[in-house]
């Protein structure tokens, strides 16, 4: 193996920016004014940078913080995002175990408060940066007045009864929608 090999990674890590948010690795400094999102993804899924991400970024951006339930965290990007966005309680959710450890990392790291839980909590607001199918089978499940979801390519959307859209956002040939429940 070449020398090096270990770290060779980091090369393809880089920070991104989503509105005033910045999303990086512990090893770049964010850009001066940003609100900074600083994730190493260890063996998590999820550094920020892809598309789906950075659209549940802009997004989150654009509602009232509130409480948060974020389904599907991977390495926390977007519960952290939200709790250093004023988004409280913010509780992630994975069932994925080692997911929910990088999350607590990640967001002890950053200095905020993010419950790992390990159901379905009610909240005000979900996020899911998940499969399309994944998306419609969880939606009916959660009690939650909006969602924010993604994972889907632009020319999928999610269509679950009493869910309507209220915002749309599309990059690279992906999208992310602001959801509400109308009962």
């Amino acid at each position: 193996m070449a020398d090096g090999w270990e770290d060779a990674w980091r090369d393809f890590h880089h920070g991104v920016r989503a509105g005033r948010l910045w999303v990086g690795p512990p090893w770049e400094a964010p850009p001066a004014g940003a609100v900074s999102v600083v994730i190493d993804p260890g063996r998590a899924f999820g550094t920020g940078a892809h598309p789906t991400t950075r659209l549940c970024l802009e997004l989150l951006q654009e509602v009232e913080p509130t409480s948060l339930l974020d389904v599907g965290c991977g390495s926390g990007v977007l519960s952290i995002a939200a709790a250093k966005l004023g988004f409280a309680p913010v509780r992630a959710v994975d069932l994925d175990e080692t997911a929910l450890e990088v999350t607590a990392a990640n967001a002890a790291a950053n200095g905020v408060v993010v419950d790992i839980a390990d159901e379905l909590l009610p909240a005000n607001l979900a996020v899911m940066n998940i499969a399309l199918d994944v998306v419609e089978r969880m939606l009916p499940e959660l009690s939650v007045e909006r969602a924010i979801t993604s994972g889907y390519l632009d020319r999928d959307e999610p269509r679950v009864d009493r869910w309507r859209r209220v915002e749309r956002r599309v990059r690279d040939g992906w999208a992310a929608d602001l959801l509400e429940f109308r009962p």
